[in-house]
């Protein structure tokens, strides 16, 4: 006998810890409570712990938290966090809308453990099934196995190696940074790929870090591009905006995207960007330079020995390369969506022309099936560029919880 829950979420980041939220208070409030569980693989809350660079600042406001653009009123939003830590004075006094990454990790955490009765955390969900046209099976890699009338997958990203390129103990994805840096003994040089935010910053703390060392950033384009967080271009991030974009046609959709990609993709805070410059002008008047910028090239192989690797750097404008003897090469190169566990449930859901599945606007999965399959992420094809961002996590797990609350055509803490 299992009990069968309204909602089993797989992956616990910030999109379903926003959702336990929200249900959490729905909970506090309503006669009859909505059931869940998360299930998450790893040991305890955690988002890019391996990106948690001392001096990073977020890219988004704090005010879009996991709570506040949902409910202005809640006890887990920043400010909470801030007053119960001690600091509200404090953040008020910097003037500043962009806390420390390591800080908003810490607010994540902080909620987490409001919220930690419906986690399950070290359990990895690694199949599911319809036992019923309304009942989802879902199996972990225990053997352990929890019913739902809903599933919510919140799997996260997974980390974009290049084609040809191999992760080893001299290539790392960025996602690795801060776990293996110590791994570093007085590196010689060390090559960064990327031209994004993440790139930057590795470069900057690589420079700064190692003062022995040369540093080659590794990009395509001609230079660092600046991240364009004008007001009107944030419009992009607006809960409205998300209903814009379904509505839109999908050449529209198209073209928002591109209008619209320097807000978010292989993009710099221009603060970084002159920082960098500044410290590569400085260095050629000295005559010292370590920090090397490889503009219009690409990595196309890298080369291990047991003494270090060589990275093989194409130019893009003549194709002709150039092999960099380094002690780390670092892939900056970005995060793919990580695609839901269907498995057998797959033939149940429609797809486009492009293979995507068809998701309604409340994030749901048209499905042959009544129970419910809901996306947070992956959805970008259908709901803009918020998808994989925090900017709309609050608002989006509020629909989601609205819609469970209106499609679950079952009681709530029936039992098999």
């Amino acid at each position: 006998m299992h009990p069968i829950y309204d909602i089993v979420g797989i992956g616990f980041g910030p999109s379903n810890l926003a959702l336990a939220i929200a249900l959490t208070e729905h909970n506090e409030q309503a006669e009859t409570p909505v059931t869940a569980v998360f299930l998450e693989r790893q040991q305890a809350f955690g988002w890019h712990r391996g990106m948690l660079l001392d001096d990073a600042t977020m890219q988004v406001s704090f005010l879009k938290d996991l709570v506040t653009m949902r409910n202005p009123t809640s006890r887990f939003s920043f400010l909470c966090y801030l007053q119960d830590r001690g600091r509200l004075v404090d953040f008020v006094n910097h003037k500043n809308l962009f806390p420390l990454r390591v800080e908003f990790h810490d607010y994540f955490e902080w909620a987490a453990a409001q919220v930690d009765d419906v986690v399950s955390y070290d359990t990895e969900a690694v199949g599911v099934e319809a036992i019923q046209d309304d009942l989802f099976e879902v199996t972990t890699a225990m053997g352990d196995v929890y019913h739902a009338r809903n599933l919510v997958f919140a799997t996260g990203l997974r980390p974009t190696v290049p084609e040809g390129i191999a992760l080893s103990d001299r290539v790392w994805h960025n996602s690795q940074f801060l776990h293996r840096v110590g791994e570093l003994r007085d590196p010689k040089r060390c090559v960064v790929v990327g031209a994004g935010q993440s790139a930057a910053e590795a470069v900057a703390y690589l420079h700064r870090e190692y003062p022995g060392a040369e540093v080659c950033s590794v990009f395509s384009r001609y230079g660092y591009s600046p991240a364009d967080d004008s007001s009107f271009a944030n419009r992009i991030f607006d809960p409205a905006a998300v209903d814009h974009y379904y509505d839109a046609p999908d050449a529209v959709k198209q073209r928002l995207m591109d209008y619209h990609r320097n807000t978010n993709y292989s993009v710099v805070d221009i603060d970084l960007i002159t920082q960098l410059y500044r410290t590569e002008y400085q260095e050629k008047v000295l005559g010292k330079q370590r920090l090397k910028m490889m503009n219009m090239t690409r990595l196309v192989a890298v080369e291990e020995s047991v003494t270090g690797a060589r990275a093989v750097i194409q130019s893009l404008v003549t194709g002709e390369q150039e092999y960099v003897d380094t002690d780390l090469v670092l892939l900056a190169t970005g995060y793919d969506e990580a695609a839901p566990i269907l498995g057998s449930l797959d033939e149940t859901c429609a797809r486009d022309n492009a293979g995507r599945l068809v998701v309604g606007r409340d994030y749901r999965v048209q499905s042959t099936l009544r129970g419910g399959i809901y996306l947070q992420g992956g959805t970008e094809h259908s709901h803009g560029i918020t998808s994989s961002l925090l900017s709309n996590v609050a608002v989006r797990s509020g629909e989601i919880l609205t819609s469970v609350l209106t499609n679950t055509p079952v009681p709530v803490l029936a039992t098999a």
